[in-house]
């Protein structure tokens, strides 16, 4: 499943770029078209603006559009932030490094565990 870079519009032969994702909730006979989702799922559709905004459904069926967010899409500064508050404070509290004897099940890890960037 790839993430939202680069994704298209999932209408045949149309390249633009993916801004909504429309989702079937067959039982309720409704579909929810909101911001794109994090990651592209096989049940749902990616559209880009001009195909969300033509998008009709079968008779007796409702449509639920939630907006796209104002600030745009993914973590906020104030999430960044607690996310690197939270780092030093774990960096903080292991200064010193966990000894086999404290706990046997590291010594079958070869290295502590590390936070490594997931490219977006």
């Amino acid at each position: 499943m790839g993430l939202i870079a680069g994704r298209t519009c999932s209408r045949v032969s149309c390249k633009s770029h993916a801004t909504m994702t429309l989702t079937y909730f067959y039982s309720e006979s409704r579909a929810v078209l909101g911001p794109i989702a994090t990651f592209s799922e096989p049940h749902a559709y990616d559209l880009c603006e001009r195909h969300a905004a033509r998008l009709t459904v079968p008779n007796g069926w409702s449509v639920e559009r939630e907006s796209l967010p104002d600030e745009g899409i993914g973590p906020s500064e104030d999430d960044l932030m607690a996310i690197a508050d939270a780092v030093r404070e774990v960096a903080r509290n292991t200064d010193e490094p966990l000894s086999p004897s404290v706990n046997p099940n590291l010594s079958n890890v070869g290295r502590r565990g590390h936070l490594r960037a997931v490219p977006s």
